[in-house]
């Protein structure tokens, strides 16, 4: 999509939808599973298929958090109990997939609707310039922002360059408002000289080189509460990304890890500190969800709760330790399951059904679609992404299926247990496809993905049977193995691709 047609279409849809002031409109369109978008209202308070409020979303984004490290999905040394009561109050997803194994390729895709093999930022940085979106990549959040939400993101946006009033800003990408750290790098500094508020630099005087005492994850915790405070009265979208529980491991105090466990579990400096970030994160998410109750919108919203890749090791953690992987192989920078499968979980007392779980495989990439659902707007066409919207709210049928899904893998650094999982391949470029139940992973030589398909080393897993990925059947199934190569061949695009029109008159 061009920079014309996508603002065409973001007016357009806000003029199809009744929202004034906006001239533009669209006489076809669909949404990104290729169905018709949710019909036309007078605004974001519009009552849904069920007769009820358009919700408000809050959508929380971990940072390196193993699918395992929550009690919810069987953690026993490090406690939850905040995230574990939304699990039990709402639904959680036991199939759900980040879109990436690393963090910048990850989010893009979440805030875009494109798998890595489309999408404008594809990689971690290099030694180059930060990756970062542009004017025609459309997000979820101007979507939603066009339909009538206030939109709001708190803690690591992951794009560049750092400077305010460029295209990869958050407030150029749909959020009216923005407060945390702009690139991916800065994002590694958890007591920072400054963050960025909006388009400013905000100085933060209790961090300098002599002393550092003000905590970023705890800022945003305040700035996110406030978000809420502020527009409890009007429709929001709260796009919340600590970057917690990423490497360094550092927290203010270790809590009830700094004690425990240090001859009986051996348990490093770094490991407390990780332990403690993880409940510092759970601690956020339970402050939310007590606000929401607060300020009486708890029905009348929907939270959703993730992470954009697997477990790390860096900075001294040890996931082993904590078993952040589960049975399931790799870590974060693989593509094997554990490094690209993250939890989720879904909260809306009244809107969502308690204890509930789904096994559909459940990618990132869906978020865009699904939030455009719940909030009554149309999503651009010629996105990757499906709508979840049926498994959440159950008032649209039954979502459709994934015919694939496809993930990307060529990352400047590798760690010693990632790259002993790849066999010692943890700097060469990695493709993984998953079709039904069958999961083809496979290597280049090194870092160019254009060699012939024979220099690749091709390997492939039944998950219904062998969740792990520990026996390769490419041997007994080539036919098998060679159809996901020809798939993961048409799923790759040399140029960016962005939501399109498909028919659309403006």
């Amino acid at each position: 999509m061009n920079v014309t047609s996508r603002r065409q279409f973001l007016a357009g849809s806000a003029a199809a939808l009744g929202l004034g002031g906006l001239t533009a409109s669209v006489a076809a369109m669909t949404g990104g599973d290729g169905s018709p978008g949710p019909g036309s209202g007078s605004g974001p308070y519009e009552a849904d298929p069920l007769g009820r409020r358009r919700p408000n979303i809050v959508l929380v984004v971990a940072d390196d958090l193993g699918q395992r490290e929550l009690g919810a999905y069987g953690q026993r040394l490090i406690k939850t109990p905040r995230l574990d009561e939304v699990a039990a109050e709402g639904m959680r997803f036991t199939q759900a997939y980040a879109a990436a194994a690393v963090c910048a390729p990850s989010r893009c895709s979440l805030l875009t609707g494109m798998h890595a093999g489309h999408a404008r930022v594809r990689q971690n940085p290099f030694n180059g310039a930060q990756g970062a979106l542009g004017d025609a990549d459309t997000t979820f959040a101007e979507v939603l922002r066009e339909r009538g939400y206030r939109t709001g993101c708190v803690g690591k946006w992951g794009f560049g360059p750092e400077v305010p009033d460029q295209p990869s800003h958050p407030n150029s990408r749909g959020f009216d408002e923005f407060y945390g750290y702009l690139t991916h790098h800065q994002a590694h500094d958890y007591y920072p000289a400054y963050l960025w508020d909006n388009g400013e630099r905000a100085s933060l005087p209790g961090n300098t080189l002599e002393r550092r005492t003000t905590y970023a994850p705890d800022l945003f915790r305040r700035r996110a509460l406030d978000f809420i405070r502020r527009h409890a009265d009007e429709p929001f979208l709260l796009y919340l990304t600590p970057n917690s529980p990423h490497a360094p491991s550092r927290a203010p105090h270790s809590g009830p890890y700094a004690a425990a466990y240090e001859e009986e579990r051996g348990w490093s400096r770094a490991d407390k500190a990780h332990a403690a970030q993880v409940g510092h994160l759970d601690a956020t998410v339970g402050m939310i969800v007590d606000a929401l109750r607060r300020e009486g919108i708890e029905k009348d919203t929907v939270l959703l709760f993730t992470s954009d890749n697997g477990p790390h090791e860096e900075g001294g953690t040890d996931p082993d330790l904590f078993v952040g992987k589960g049975p399931l192989r790799g870590y974060k920078r693989n593509l094997y399951e554990g490094g690209i499968r993250v939890p989720l979980l879904a909260w809306s007392p009244g809107r969502i059904a308690a204890g509930g779980s789904s096994d559909r495989p459940t990618p990132l990439i869906d978020m865009l679609p699904t939030l455009a659902h719940l909030g009554g707007a149309r999503a651009p066409g010629g996105i990757d992404g499906l709508s979840a919207a049926p498994l959440i709210d159950g008032s649209r049928g039954t979502p459709k299926s994934h015919s694939y899904l496809y993930w990307y893998r060529n990352d400047p650094i590798s760690t010693p247990r990632a790259d002993a999982v790849d066999k010692g391949r943890g700097n060469t470029v990695c493709e993984a496809l998953r079709q039904d139940d069958w999961k083809a992973v496979r290597f280049a030589p090194g870092r160019d993905r254009l060699v012939p398909d024979d220099e690749w080393d091709v390997e492939l897993y039944d998950l219904r049977e062998d969740p792990g990925e520990r026996h390769d059947l490419a041997a007994r199934h080539p036919e098998v193995a060679d159809r996901m190569v020809r798939r993961m061949r048409r799923a790759w695009s040399d140029r960016p691709r962005s939501g399109a029109l498909e028919g659309a008159e403006v």
